[in-house]
């Protein structure tokens, strides 16, 4: 990965958060597992091309994470 991503769960959380001012409820972290994993899905075509597969699991894994903790 480049160094310019994010390297943690709390910096990538922080930048969710408090930058993007964006709740992390179980619905919004739902809707983005669903369109992340799904190949067909215009905003992951866009993300792979950008990102890259193996940061797209890195951040599939930050999205299912705040999913449970959500509250």
């Amino acid at each position: 990965m480049k160094s310019f991503y994010f390297q943690t769960y709390d910096e990538w959380h922080k930048a969710i958060t408090l930058h993007c001012r964006l709740e992390l409820t179980k619905t919004y972290t739902e809707a983005r597992l669903q369109a992340l994993q799904n190949n067909e899905d215009p905003t992951t075509k866009e993300f792979l091309q950008t990102y890259g597969e193996d940061y797209r699991k890195q951040v599939i894994h930050w999205f299912e994470r705040a999913h449970r903790e959500a509250s």
